[in-house]
């Protein structure tokens, strides 16, 4: 068990809290016979020693290298990337979003470390929050207080007056912060405003600025197929990102929302079900990229109601439900390039995983397996550090029973099928024998 110390009591005793991160392995450990997933090329190096030490890859070999420390013989299983999930809310521990604003922040952590913890034990070592999560939730899973995976947050997400984010409905006056898609997000009007507010999240550490340029399901006074902010509000944000160099990702459903964030500069659109190939063309032409999150979608439709979901707002999930996986065969098709995302809420979380089945209905699994690990880690400026199995990455590893490059099924079937979850080196999960 590993320990932190934050002083001592009266009697000049240290005082130490146990830390939610396994000691098994610290310093090292090697992976001998190993099927490495090469995401990039698509393909298995198949009997490779990987050698882990001090939380990064440091070898990848045909030989065994020297080494006396810990040592698992894979005896073939596949060793391949921890996933990513571009767009989570971690603090989503339900659908009422007006009620989430009266729940007490120190009851939402607790249920988020719930949310977490599933979420590592999916397999998701990285995972982009969208609204909601902050410095002080980031830092927790860092210093290993709660056990999840590393935590890219982007505070308050940002909305202009009655735009996704200001979840007041049309008899309501009062203002102040308010919740955006099951985080907490903040409304602002104005150049001024925007530059204010992006500046503040940059500030509190945020790794990414989250604005809606568009309608969604979740807000009450707004319609889907609106604008939101102009265009001169969303190239400050985008100017302040870029003095920060850090990413914008901006909620957009249709052409006209998608088509004037990415002419302004925007990194990501997230969710994109109404985009046309004008849309597709400009991706391509911007070289961005779209998240599609298909799989709260089905979950809304199917649990929104018996979440929490308003059924005002539940009946907007079918505006856009059917249109989602037909956008992401025209994105597909377009050579748009694609990470995942799910943005699931409450007990529908555990649907993490769906967003495999649903998008292998348009893809082949490594166009899919390279959404969640290669693709993610480039929107996220951070190529070559996480998403890949290669010498100088983080060590964040799966062990995998099975060939996810033949059937996907096998990513969805963690209990089953993830034999050892790595995170930054350290196991999180093992069933492995000590070779």
């Amino acid at each position: 068990m590993d320990w932190l110390e934050i002083g001592n009591d009266p009697r000049g005793v240290p005082f130490r809290l146990p830390l939610c991160r396994s000691a098994a392995v610290t310093e090292g450990v090697l992976f001998s016979h190993a099927n490495v997933l090469d995401v990039v090329a698509g393909s298995y190096l198949p009997d490779r020693f990987v050698l882990v030490r001090d939380g990064r890859i440091a070898e990848i070999s045909g030989v065994r290298p020297t080494w006396d420390g810990a040592a698992f013989d894979l005896k073939g299983r596949v060793l391949m990337p921890g996933l990513c999930d571009g767009h989570v809310h971690v603090t989503a521990i339900g659908a009422d979003f007006a009620t989430l604003a009266r729940t007490p922040p120190s009851y939402v952590t607790a249920r988020a470390a719930l949310i977490l913890r599933g979420m590592l034990m999916r397999g998701f070592t990285t995972v982009r929050d969208a609204g909601g999560a902050d410095y002080g939730l980031a830092q927790a899973v860092e210093e290993g207080l709660l056990s999840g995976p590393r935590i890219l947050f982007s505070g308050h997400a940002l909305s202009q007056t009655g735009g996704h984010g200001d979840v007041r409905g049309p008899g309501e006056t009062g203002f102040g912060q308010c919740l955006c898609c099951a985080g907490f997000g903040l409304v602002v009007d104005g150049v001024d405003a925007v530059r204010r507010a992006c500046r503040e999240e940059i500030r509190k550490g945020a790794t990414q600025i989250k604005l809606m340029v568009s309608g969604g399901v979740a807000s009450p006074t707004d319609r889907i197929d609106s604008t939101q902010f102009s265009e001169a509000e969303i190239r400050a944000a985008v100017e302040e990102a870029e003095a920060a160099n850090i990413p914008v990702m901006a909620h957009a459903y249709t052409a006209r929302a998608i088509n004037r964030a990415l002419r302004c500069g925007v990194d990501s659109i997230e969710h994109g079900n109404l985009l046309d190939e004008s849309s597709v063309a400009l991706f391509r032409k911007t070289e961005k990229f779209l998240v599609p999150t298909l799989s709260t979608y089905r979950a809304l439709a199917d649990e929104g109601l018996a979440a929490g979901m308003p059924p005002a707002l539940h009946a907007k999930v079918f505006q856009v439900l059917d249109a989602g996986l037909q956008a992401l065969e025209r994105a597909h098709r377009g050579g748009v390039t694609l990470v995942y995302g799910s943005d699931l809420l409450g007990p529908m979380h555990r649907h993490q995983l769906l967003e495999f089945a649903l998008r292998g209905e348009v893809q082949a699994p490594i166009e899919v397996i390279r959404a969640a690990t290669v693709n993610a880690a480039a929107l996220f400026r951070r190529g070559g550090d996480i998403g890949v199995v290669a010498p100088g990455a983080r060590a964040d590893l799966l062990v995998v029973q099975g060939d996810p490059l033949r059937d996907l099924a096998v990513l969805r079937d963690p209990e089953r099928n993830l034999r050892a979850i790595l995170k930054d080196g350290v196991f999180v999960r093992n069933d492995l024998i000590d070779l």
